[in-house]
C-alpha cells in the first residue's frame, strides 16, 4: 500500500519499525511504496522527534529494544570500532576477487564499503548479508543455503557446508564471539562448521575483531591462531595474545595506528 501523505507515511514506517524492532531503508521503501531518499528523510522526522533510532543500515523504534545476543543487539555495539575495521578490510579487497562474508555485524560492514568498480563474487551465509548485496553494485552472489540460525541470522547446516565445499574463494571475512591465546571462539557450536567450511576453501582468512573481543570468553572453540593469515582491530593488541599471533604467523594490522605489525619479530 502506498502512503503519499507525510503524516500517514510517518505512522506507517512507525508502526512497522515498532512491531519488527528493525527494518532497513530498502524494506521501508518498498513495503511503504516510496523512494529510499524519501525514506530517510522520514526516518529523520521521526528520529529528531524521538520516535525512532536511526541505526546502521536503517533504524529502529525507540521502544523495541533488541535482544541481547541477538544479530541486531551486536550490530548496534562498537559501531565506530567496527566501521574503522571494516573500512581497513575492504581496503585488502582487488577489483576482481571472491570473497566470502562470514555472517558478523563487521563483516557484513565490509560488504558496504567494497569500491563502487568491485566486479568480484560474494559468497555468504549471512542473510543481512544477501539482503545488503542486492542492494548494492553488479558483482555475483552466491548465497550458501541452510537452516536459519535466528541468533546469527545466518544459514548453517549440512546445506551450508556441502554448498561451501564446492566453492574456492580468495578471502573470507570470519567473525568471532571471543579470542585468546588458544584461538578463536564461537557463542554456538551449530555456527561452527560453515565457518570452518567457508575457512577451508579460502586461500586467505582475515578474521575482523574489535578490542572487546580479546576479554570476552565464548564456549565453542572454532579454530587455533594457526588457522588466520590476518587479524584487523582497532586498537593495538594486548600480551600474551599478541605474542601468540606473531608465534601463529598471523598479520596483525591495527587501524588507529594504520600500519601492519611485523610478524616476524
Amino acid at each position: 500500500m502506498k502512503y503519499g501523505a507525510a503524516d500517514a507515511r510517518l505512522e506507517a514506517i512507525h508502526a512497522r519499525l515498532a512491531s519488527a524492532g528493525f527494518l532497513t531503508v530498502a524494506d521501508l521503501a518498498a513495503t511503504i511504496g516510496v523512494s529510499e531518499m524519501t525514506v530517510r528523510r522520514d526516518l529523520a522526522r521521526l528520529a529528531a522527534a524521538d520516535r525512532v533510532r536511526l541505526v546502521h543500515g536503517g533504524a529502529q523504534a525507540t521502544e523495541a529494544v533488541p535482544r541481547e545476543g541477538s544479530f541486531l543487539h551486536r550490530q548496534l555495539q562498537n559501531e565506530t570500532a567496527k566501521d574503522a575495521i571494516a573500512s581497513a578490510a575492504a581496503a585488502l579487497i582487488g577489483p576482481q576477487d571472491s570473497i566470502a562474508i562470514d555472517a558478523g555485524s563487521t563483516a557484513l560492514r565490509v560488504l558496504e564499503r567494497l569500491d563502487p568498480g568491485f566486479a568480484g563474487s560474494i559468497v555468504t551465509h549471512s542473510v543481512p548479508a544477501i539482503v545488503t548485496a542486492m542492494e548494492r553494485g553488479r558483482y555475483r552472489v552466491i548465497a550458501l543455503g541452510g537452516d536459519l540460525f535466528r541468533d546469527s541470522a545466518a544459514l548453517v547446516g549440512p546445506l551450508a557446508t556441502d554448498a561451501a565445499a564446492r566453492l574456492r574463494v580468495r578471502t573470507l571475512f570470519l567473525g568471532a564471539a571471543a579470542i585468546d591465546s588458544r584461538g578463536v571462539y564461537v557463542a554456538a557450536d551449530i555456527e561452527r562448521p560453515a565457518k570452518r567450511a567457508l575457512m577451508t576453501v579460502a586461500d586467505r582468512v582475515i578474521l575482523l575483531a574489535d578490542h572487546t573481543k580479546f576479554s570476552r570468553s565464548a564456549p565453542v572453540l572454532l579454530c587455533g591462531l594457526d588457522a588466520l593469515d590476518v587479524l584487523v582491530t582497532e586498537q593495538p593488541v594486548a600480551e600474551p595474545i599478541r605474542a601468540a599471533l606473531i608465534s601463529a604467523g598471523v598479520a596483525i594490522v591495527v587501524t588507529s595506528l594504520i600500519r601492519s605489525e611485523d610478524t616476524s619479530a
